[in-house]
């Protein structure tokens, strides 16, 4: 009679299930943060006055911190403790998002511009105050001494951004570790037929960072900046309005504590794990099958084996370094992935840094309507596409031509859905003399000039200030004195000007000479255009991501398994720096040309634009895009020829190795690992 002997018991969730989950909250909070800072752009442009170059500036200062310690972490980080440096990371990104909101409680309250007096009570009728003498238009129009603007810029604290800048250049370097040492640190224990998937769970969870983002950066845009400081009722703008600055600060408060949160785990994780294998289960005859689990027995004797490690020797890995360099550089498809990632990265940064205000100046969306669609819908898409790229490179073990198919085609079918949407336009926002005449005749104007008429001469009206009105005849005066209104009634975000002289020119009398606060709705059928554009991205998002999983199962089955975590960030650095840095700067710079009318600061000088010319805002934003995305698929055709050549070459290899002396195949190896034997 036999014995059944007792197997140990499973831990319900082993350390490396502890650290998938750890690293995707991490991911999570990552996104979280990264997606509000990009969700954000357009109310940190209008609270510090800054033309949206130095917004790509300000957002290029992630990359910046990745850089300054991307080349350590990848390569000297990879040998000590890996989770250790994580949580060190998630502190350092709380940090950051913490002094990124910091300018809000150093400065004063927000003052947006505005010709219009606050000193109506009631609603009373009363002269508008607009109507100023030549002599005092001429007085404001005059532009500051050298000495007045400074003190006035230092009084203002207009370069407060900075904090912004460092903020988020603090954020940066607390990212660093997570993806090149996360991501090698789960591939060395995890099986792997294993790590596709768990790298879509990973990407997965993490892409619900910016739907949270986005959807934290809505709601914050419809808040007021100086909400319980100032009273609301005072204010004349809504969120709608050009001149609006949602509570900006408040996300970045709640994005730094989700980071605090997010490290805690990593500071009790072990340097290494056992290596997840097959778990032997008893059959009905007694034998062994695999399940795919973890041995105990084999666990404790890699932790013994990883505890009784010898010290790091620095000068060791200093002088390994550079020939693993050059080991590394000598991938010709580890070259052409880079520069492949680097051409399409450019693009994807460009486009998503701006979206929000290319949906707004193309569709006459609010920032936040615009930030909350994008977070609904565009965002769990490409989560849906991640998660299904993931599943269909595990339910079909597809090999690294086929990844490399699924990543091409998907990325080509998107590209051509994406230019479709060049064609699905609305028309400019009619403004009196900059994009129609004051006889509603459609004409582009970038002459300040051109807001004076015949109708408002009567008026010494300044032309630096957007205080826009709204008349029945549906075209927008840049304000109420250049719309020739003489009287007012109501206050606060109801005021309603009567009298306006200029609105006669398009309607002729007796219509409705009044105007209302704000910008006018677009046509109608530029909502039908939107809801075109909206179905467009939406599907042209999710097959995008399909392909994303595939694309870096490719970069990681195409290099040598001890040069993964050093790839990895070489990686991070080329892209992060080349990929990231530049584009939100040079795109910012071309939609800056395209600006109509430009804001005033209050010490003087340029501030924020207010309106573009949509029509050329569109084709160059686009068209940046198009090349962009153009060119990557010439590089990604020539990867794809390398690639196959490669596995030829690789099935030439295991062909040879099979025909031994005496005719044996040489089943030593897989054919995995005749592969990796290629790589490098």
């Amino acid at each position: 009679m036999s014995v059944a002997t007792k197997e140990p018991r499973q831990p319900c969730c082993s350390q490396l299930k502890l650290f998938l989950m750890a690293l995707s909250f991490v991911y999570f909070g990552k996104a979280f943060g990264g997606a509000y800072m990009k969700s954000s752009v357009t109310q940190i442009e209008r609270r510090f006055d800054i033309p949206s170059s130095i917004v790509g500036v300000i957002d290029g200062g992630f990359e910046v911190g990745n850089l300054l310690v991307i080349t350590f972490v990848s390569y000297f980080g990879a040998k000590m403790h890996r989770p250790r440096l994580i949580g060190i990371g998630c502190l350092i990104m709380a940090a950051g998002a913490f002094c990124t909101a910091l300018p809000h409680f150093l400065r004063g309250p927000y003052k947006y511009e505005t010709t219009i007096s606050h000193s109506t009570e009631g609603n009373s009728t009363q002269s508008m105050l607009q109507c100023l003498s030549s002599a005092e238009q001429a007085q404001e129009d005059e532009p500051p001494t050298a000495q007045n603007q400074a003190e006035c810029e230092k009084a203002a604290g207009s370069s407060m951004w900075i904090y912004v800048f460092l903020g988020n250049m603090l954020r940066g370097i607390g990212e660093t570790p997570v993806m090149p040492l996360g991501v090698s640190y789960l591939d060395d224990f995890a099986r792997e037929e294993n790590t596709a998937f768990y790298l879509a769970c990973i990407q997965t969870v993490g892409i619900m960072g910016p739907v949270f983002g986005y959807l934290l950066g809505s709601y914050c845009a419809k808040i007021y900046v100086d909400i319980g400081v100032v009273d609301l009722d005072s204010v004349t703008i809504n969120h709608k309005d050009s001149r609006w600055v949602g509570a900006w600060w408040m996300g970045f408060v709640i994005t730094g504590a989700v980071m605090l949160l997010a490290g805690i785990p990593f500071w009790f994780l072990p340097k290494s794990l056992p290596k997840q294998t097959k778990k032997q289960k008893k059959t009905a005859g007694g034998a062994a099958e695999d399940q795919g689990t973890f041995l105990p027995h084999e666990g404790n004797k890699e932790v013994a084996t990883a505890e009784k490690e010898p010290p790091i020797n620095m000068a060791a890995l200093v002088k390994d370094f550079l020939p693993s360099l050059r080991r590394l550089f000598s991938n010709s498809v580890y070259n052409l992935i880079i520069c492949t990632s680097l051409v399409a990265v450019n693009g994807f940064i460009g486009m998503i840094t701006f979206k929000p205000k290319f949906m707004e100046q193309t569709y006459g969306q609010s920032p936040s309507k615009a930030i909350f669609l994008i977070g609904v819908f565009n965002l769990p898409a490409v989560a849906l596409g991640i998660i299904t790229g993931g599943f269909v490179m595990k339910r079909f073990k597809l090999t690294v031509i086929g990844a490399a198919r699924i990543s091409l085609s998907a990325s080509f079918i998107s590209f051509c859905l994406m230019v479709s949407q060049y064609f699905l336009q609305c028309d400019n926002a009619q403004v009196a003399g900059l994009t129609v005449s004051y006889q509603g005749v459609p004409e582009l104007s970038y002459q300040q000039s051109n807001l004076l008429s015949q109708c408002n001469s009567g008026c010494s009206c300044s032309i630096k200030h957007w205080d826009p009105v709204c008349a029945h005849n549906g075209i927008t005066y840049a304000s109420p004195c250049l719309a020739g209104c003489q009287t007012s009634t109501g206050v606060g975000k109801e005021m309603i000007f009567h009298n306006c002289t200029c609105v006669e020119e398009v309607v002729m009398p007796p219509a409705n000479l009044s105007a209302t606060l704000g910008q006018c709705s677009r046509k109608g059928d530029c909502d039908r255009m939107f809801m075109w554009y909206m179905g467009v991205s939406v599907v042209g998002a999710f097959v995008s991501a399909c392909g994303a999983t595939p694309g870096y199962i490719v970069l990681l089955r195409s290099i040598a398994p001890d040069l993964k975590a050093l790839a990895l960030g070489m990686q991070t650095l080329i892209v992060r720096t080349l990929g990231g840095i530049p584009p939100p700067i040079y795109f910012g710079a071309l939609i800056d040309q395209t600006c109509l009318k430009w804001g005033s600061k209050r010490c003087g000088g340029q501030g924020a634009c207010r309106l573009y010319d949509t029509f050329a805002f569109r084709a160059r934003f686009l068209g940046m895009i198009y090349g962009l995305y153009a060119l990557s698929y010439l590089l990604w055709g020539v990867l794809y020829r390398t690639l196959v050549k490669r596995q030829r070459k690789l099935a030439l290899k295991t062909q040879a190795k099979g025909q031994g002396a005496n005719g044996c195949r040489d089943e030593g190896k897989s054919k995995e690992e005749l592969e990796r034997e290629t790589t490098i």
